[in-house]
């Protein structure tokens, strides 16, 4: 939920949570900002969830990533924008796990994608170096389409102690 001075408020769920307090945003935007590596789900035409682990960047309060029109998450988004995008730590008393849902929408234009292309450079370093044309990364490569998935609804789970939060727009 967003209150009157547009701050992002998460909704502590006490039925799965010690914490006495949400995790707030700002907690949970560092959190998705600054993860090296994301899962995505997203769902196969016959209705199979496919999960998939991938880079991306989280940019605008948005997260970013690309597929080659080929792969098996580009084909599963051609019949369905619905993802949920998680990221987070392989433990059980430390850390924040964050998943993020909502429909993945395809970006085009040169100066939107150019700007992303900085962002997985500036994250990823030399890694992930794309260039761009108006519609992909890498157009005299592999075409990697790019997809920004602006949340539907975001649940973190912190760990220490373990709280639920929901933010909802």
């Amino acid at each position: 939920m967003v209150n009157s001075d547009m701050t992002i408020i998460g909704k502590l769920d006490k039925r799965f949570s010690e914490a006495e307090a949400p995790t707030d945003w700002q907690s949970v935007g560092d959190a998705l900002a600054l993860a090296q590596l994301y899962w995505l789900t997203t769902v196969r035409a016959d209705g199979r969830p496919h999960v998939t682990p991938l880079v991306g960047v989280w940019v605008d309060d948005s997260f970013v990533f690309c597929t080659g029109p080929g792969e098996q998450k580009a084909r599963n988004l051609d019949h369905s924008r619905a993802v949920a995008v998680t990221t987070g730590t392989n433990t059980w008393n430390e850390g924040l796990d964050v998943v993020v849902e909502g429909e993945a929408s395809r970006v085009t234009g040169r100066q939107r994608l150019t700007a992303l292309a900085d962002a997985y450079r500036e994250k990823y370093g030399g890694d992930w170096n794309f260039d761009c044309d108006d519609e992909v990364f890498d157009p005299n490569g592999e075409r990697a389409m790019v997809f920004e998935v602006a949340p539907a609804k975001v649940i973190a789970f912190a760990k220490s102690p373990h709280g639920q939060t929901t933010f909802s727009w």
